[in-house]
């Protein structure tokens, strides 16, 4: 076998994110009745694949009985939103939904603006404005 030298062509991007998740079904709700998500497959009672149309996130249900760890590898997962006021308009929409809010609305060094909260299961959302 001949030793690959050169770096192979650019990635298409980072478009697949796959969770193991507890409350499915609220996750699921989560990311379509208020994300906006559409289940594109599923599978069986287990697994859903939900696509804003650029992407794929899939939601596995955790194994029965899997011990959840004590520290989460996995940071938050980010949402792109068009404009910086989206962001607020998000902000409010999900906390009227009693979304638990994790940072309030902030602008960031770099022209960003974003705020973080959890889906159902606690994991750790951004929706955030690059501009």
């Amino acid at each position: 076998m001949q030793m690959q030298t050169q770096t192979p062509r650019q990635t298409l991007g980072l478009r697949h994110v796959a969770l193991f998740v507890s409350k499915l079904s609220e996750c699921v709700a989560f990311y379509t009745q208020l994300i906006g998500m559409k289940i594109v497959w599923q599978p069986d009672e287990d697994n859903v694949y939900l696509s804003t149309g650029a992407d794929n996130f899939a939601l596995h249900r955790a194994p029965a009985g899997a011990e959840v760890a004590k520290h989460q590898r996995l940071d938050h997962i980010g949402f792109f939103l068009q404009s910086a006021e989206d962001v607020d308009e998000w902000h409010a929409f999900l906390r009227s939904k009693g979304v638990e809010i994790k940072a309030a609305p902030k602008n960031h060094r770099d022209g960003t603006r974003s705020f973080y909260c959890a889906d159902p299961d606690g994991n750790v959302v951004q929706m955030i404005y690059c501009p």
